[in-house]
């Protein structure tokens, strides 16, 4: 593992040293990325070293594979990283990389499991987090592992599962009446008022929100590495992603960089698209304007909870990173998310979230258009397993459980109580 050279901003390239927990750049509230001495790094770091260092491990390494690339500090880890890429039965050129193969059923746990790791190495007590579900769970889930605090915002509509996740592992949890936007306002209050009466420095919480901390990217961003490993080291053609907080899509496009730089892809990169719900389409409508910046989405309402972000804090990197890479950024209706969650379910066996449905719409969209070819090799990412969403997409359908429960059930020819 190397160590951190220092952190950058990501819009004014502002240094800061990486030996203090850091969490926006004090010039103009930049997210930071963590950088490395990538002259070292290419001395040293291989590509097959991620396989024989997984090979030699005889736990599961999952994202730490790419030990060379990230972090010196002791994971908490939960397994999480390196999950399947499924080949679709109907299209060719489509591979499905099944996110919700991980510890805590979603992509979150990459990037939760780096900042919580991150957390322990700086000796944080207390961490907070807004969340509109998956990664509430995941702090969660990490938190306990890592045996740290976790105060957790979530809006009060958000999947059963992750309510439950949350009071289950333990940490502090509270449901506010409103979206991800007004569970930041509170810790971003919360904070204040403990700074401002004068709780001890190492019992004020710490803020891990999206883009606001430079290591949930660093965990998100082995995506782009485990991606371009299991098609052998070669760029997709294009990458669909959902798209909230945008955290993944910045992490690759990093991760895209890196392995440039240290001769481990080469070729065209992808073109990224970003995939939104038509009810909380705040980079939709800034990508169709023509925009560098998105405003508030007002009135958000979409089944497809992790899209319902109304204001990225990283719009402007996301708009940036679709543009350059010749990509778009693509809307759909809840009806055509629910209706393509049934078909992928009967047709592939695969139980998508509604955020990984609304890249499966839009790949049919964009393949009907003409703007992606059969032929092309496309990487579409299931954010989520469905299997936490089964609250709301039953609820989607108006599906009711049917009749009433036994009051006993057979097992192994022998009759048991419930």
């Amino acid at each position: 593992m190397p160590a951190i050279a220092y952190l950058e901003c990501a819009l004014c390239f502002h240094r800061l040293p990486a030996d203090t927990p850091q969490t926006l750049c004090p010039i103009d509230a930049g997210s930071l990325y963590v950088r490395y001495d990538m002259d070292a790094l290419q001395k040293t770091a291989r590509r097959e070293h991620a396989a024989e260092l997984a090979a030699a491990s005889p736990a599961s390494l999952g994202m730490w594979r790419y030990a060379d690339v990230l972090p010196d500090a002791a994971p908490v880890t939960l397994g999480e990283g390196w999950t399947p890429m499924v080949h679709s039965r109907r299209y060719p050129g489509l591979f499905v990389k099944e996110e919700g193969a991980n510890p805590t059923g979603t992509f979150k746990a990459r990037g939760l499991a780096m900042a919580v790791t991150m957390a322990k190495h700086y000796g944080l007590r207390h961490l907070a987090v807004p969340s509109a579900g998956n990664a509430a769970g995941a702090l969660a889930a990490y938190a306990a592992a890592g045996q740290i605090a976790a105060h957790i915002f979530m809006p009060k509509d958000v999947p059963f599962a992750n309510y439950l996740e949350g009071v289950l592992y333990g940490s502090d949890v509270t449901m506010v009446d409103g979206l991800i936007s007004d569970c930041a306002r509170i810790v971003g209050e919360r904070i204040k008022q403990q700074r401002e009466s004068g709780v001890a420095a190492e019992d004020v919480w710490f803020d891990i929100s999206t883009l606001k901390e430079p290591f949930r990217v660093e965990g998100k961003k082995t995506m782009g590495y485990e991606l371009v490993e299991q098609l052998g080291w070669e760029y997709p053609d294009a990458v669909f992603y959902p798209t909230g907080g945008g955290v993944g899509l910045i992490g690759m496009w990093k991760a895209f960089e890196e392995m440039e730089q240290l001769g481990w892809v080469s070729g065209k990169r992808p073109r990224m698209y970003a995939l939104q719900a038509s009810g909380c389409a705040p980079m939709a409508k800034a990508y169709d304007a023509g925009n560098s910046a998105s405003e508030f989405f007002a009135n958000a309402e979409t089944f497809a909870a992790g899209l319902r972000v109304p204001k990225p804090y990283g719009d402007r990197l996301i708009l940036d990173i679709v543009r350059a890479s010749g990509g778009s950024v693509v809307a759909s209706d809840d009806a055509a998310i629910l209706a393509s969650i049934l078909d992928w379910a009967k047709h592939e066996g695969l139980f998508l979230s509604p955020e990984g449905a609304a890249a499966t719409v839009a790949y049919d969209t964009l393949l009907a258009s003409g703007e992606i070819k059969p032929g092309e090799r496309v990487v579409l990412f299931n954010t989520g397993a469905g299997l936490k969403y089964t609250d709301v997409v039953a609820e989607a359908m108006h599906l009711r459980r049917p009749g009433s429960l036994p009051t006993s059930l057979p097992v192994g020819g022998i009759i048991t109580p419930v």
